[in-house]
């Protein structure tokens, strides 16, 4: 079938991107779904800035390659073998297809699996080749198994988690990855306990889906670091106790806690900012990263902050989640009003619009911005 993409064909440093365009809107022939596969209509697919991080060439990838991987959409068709989905499913897409065999899954951490891993960094889909080729019969690949700035997409049914039709396609975008990253390093890989100080640094989708996981989980005070006084103010609506810029935060924040906070989340992607994150947590503290900085930065931070102060110094991919597990438990914390992630909602835009869309997050004014991929969220 044809469908409607976002392909990018070569890297792009140089902005504005609404000017420069370096993705464009292209016609292409999707394959069936195979054995385990599963046709998607796309309905809302979120702007992350992992996806920024691929057209500017930090989050090296192999091209060319059809963007998106934080999205929602209804199950159309499945292949043979599909057991998880069936059509008229409304489905939260997931960027890491755990096999659930491998040394990883069976330990119970499905974001690091290695099949997934191999199979995202090629470009290729949980269980074959891309099926994506454009106009001249060349393959597209896939961006983290998913592609969702689509109209339609084709995935691994590893790649899906079922959820309620009553939650809104732009509600539901941002839970397949800001909040599953966000809150679940919060809650997954620090698992913080009521009542703990957290500072959470960079305020965006990911950043503010942490502060809403720290608010879920009783933080208390929960410090917000961003130079944007405006996503300063959205921190606090969220449930941040202090917000702060980054001029003075570590000696504020140590004013604030009496010595530094029990949890810092570094959201940035910045080696600098992690080492603050080490300074500003007190002896015993703790820093979990979930920024992506570029390839060759390095982090250079003083070695007794460890053995000689108790520090620890935690990666979190996916935020260490186990999204049908996690998915649909923090859904019901939206419902029960304590992750409004809606608030977070820069806007809608169509997804002739993308180019726009970079340059908005680029700037750092938007937040999650939805692309309506395929005409549902305006029908």
């Amino acid at each position: 079938m044809k469908t409607r993409a976002v392909v990018l064909r070569g890297i792009a440093k140089d902005r504005p991107y609404s000017g420069t365009r370096p993705v464009e809107v292209e016609e292409l022939e999707l394959g069936a779904p195979r054995e385990g596969e599963v046709l998607v209509r796309v309905a809302a697919a979120s702007l992350c800035h992992s996806d920024l991080s691929v057209v500017n060439g930090d989050r090296v990838r192999p091209l060319p390659m059809a963007l998106g991987h934080e999205a929602v959409g209804v199950v159309q068709d499945t292949g043979p073998g599909v057991s998880l989905v069936s059509p008229g499913d409304h489905v939260a897409l997931v960027y890491v297809p755990s096999c659930g065999f491998c040394a990883d899954c069976a330990a119970g951490r499905p974001a690091l699996c290695a099949k997934a891993a191999a199979a995202n960094g090629s470009g290729a889909l949980l269980h074959g080749p891309p099926l994506l080729t454009d106009a001249s019969g060349a393959p597209v690949l896939h961006q983290l198994g998913v592609s969702a700035f689509s109209e339609h997409a084709v995935l691994a049914q590893e790649s899906l988690v079922p959820i309620p039709k009553d939650v809104p396609f732009a509600v539901a975008s941002m839970f397949g990855c800001a909040v599953l990253t966000g809150a679940g390093a919060v809650i997954n890989t620090a698992a913080l306990r009521p009542g703990q100080s957290t500072v959470v640094y960079g305020l965006g989708g990911v950043g503010l889906s942490a502060v809403l996981g720290a608010r879920a989980a009783g933080a208390c005070p929960i410090i917000a670091v961003d130079p944007v006084e405006e996503k300063r103010e959205l921190a606090l609506r969220l449930g941040a106790t202090h917000a702060y810029t980054p001029d003075d935060a570590v000696r504020q924040i140590r004013e604030l806690t009496s010595g530094g906070t029990e949890l810092a989340v570094e959201a940035v992607g910045s080696a600098p900012v992690m080492a603050e994150c080490l300074t500003a947590v007190a002896r015993g503290g703790k820093v979990v990263s979930v920024g992506l900085p570029a390839p060759d930065r390095v982090l250079q931070v003083p070695a007794l902050a460890f053995a000689g102060e108790g520090k620890s110094l935690l990666g979190s991919y996916m935020g260490d989640a186990v999204p049908r597990r996690d998915i649909p438990r923090f859904l019901d914390l939206w419902r029960a009003g304590l992750m409004p992630v809606e608030h977070m909602h820069s806007g809608t835009l169509p997804l002739t619009d993308i180019n726009t869309a970079l340059e908005e997050l680029a700037s750092g004014r938007a937040i999650r911005q939805v692309i309506d991929t395929s005409g549902m969220l305006s029908a």
